[in-house]
């Protein structure tokens, strides 16, 4: 029984977490979410799991941000991102997730700690990266979203030096990853990792990722554009400590 509790507690979490995450603050804080459920199963199911509750919170964030959005900034990192869930396809189950979780980790450390200390990070030249940057920092995204739903660090490089208004910022997140989601669904089917089980967990987990991505969307119009942008990446700092924290331990 306690295992049962155990699971059911957790993966429940882990969906909240990440749809609250994706709804209010383009999704930095839910790539806890496999690494969280990983405790209780191998991380593959985990992302099995996770991936059409994803889909979901993406169809109601692209509902609810469907007119806030930077077509530019997804047409830049899209192209690569597919190339990267590519990329990601092959790798999967060969790669080892440590090495994934330390690179990502670091990653997003490094990134933070620039952006609140180095006063001209946090002020943003306003300047779109190049078309080479787009392309890396999308493949870096649908790679790493293809082996853990940790696409958000790469993307975050890209889009927080825009400096875009706080709904914008989400709705071009939200955009982005519904066609990397979408992208990344024959690739597990085809590998296989959808059995019953896990289908029933997905089932029962339906009506929590709903009603927590809408309650995500509440808070983002309830947080103030002072603090957005310091709690995205305060919340992919806390997220890359915790991979890499995972990864080398």
């Amino acid at each position: 029984m306690d295992d049962v509790v155990l699971y059911w507690s957790l993966v429940a979490t882990g969906v909240i977490i990440s749809a609250l995450s994706k709804g209010g603050f383009g999704g930095g804080l839910g790539m806890v979410s496999v690494p969280l459920m990983s405790w209780i199963m191998p991380p593959a199911h985990a992302a099995a799991i996770m991936l059409p509750l994803l889909c979901l919170m993406d169809a109601i964030g692209v509902w609810a941000y469907r007119r806030n959005w930077d077509r530019r900034a997804v047409v830049a990192l899209l192209p690569g991102a597919l190339a990267g869930i590519v990329v990601g396809t092959l790798a999967f189950g060969w790669l080892s997730d440590d090495v994934v979780r330390v690179l990502l980790g670091a990653t997003s450390v490094l990134f933070s700690l620039d952006w609140f200390f180095r006063p001209a990070a946090r002020i943003g030249t306003g300047k779109r990266p190049g078309r080479l940057s787009g392309i890396l920092l999308g493949g870096a995204a649908g790679f790493t979203s293809t082996i853990a739903h940790a696409g958000g660090p790469p993307a975050n490089l890209y889009l927080v030096p825009l400096k875009l208004n706080k709904t914008v910022f989400v709705g071009t997140m939200t955009i982005l990853f519904t066609g990397i989601n979408l992208a990344k669904l024959p690739p597990y089917f085809a590998i296989g990792l959808f059995d019953q089980t896990i289908v029933s967990t997905i089932l029962w987990m339906v009506p929590v990722a709903a009603l927590a991505m809408v309650a995500g969307v509440w808070m983002h119009h309830r947080v103030s554009d002072r603090w957005f942008y310091p709690l995205c990446v305060g919340f992919v700092l806390l997220t890359g400590l915790k991979l890499l924290w995972d990864g080398l331990a």
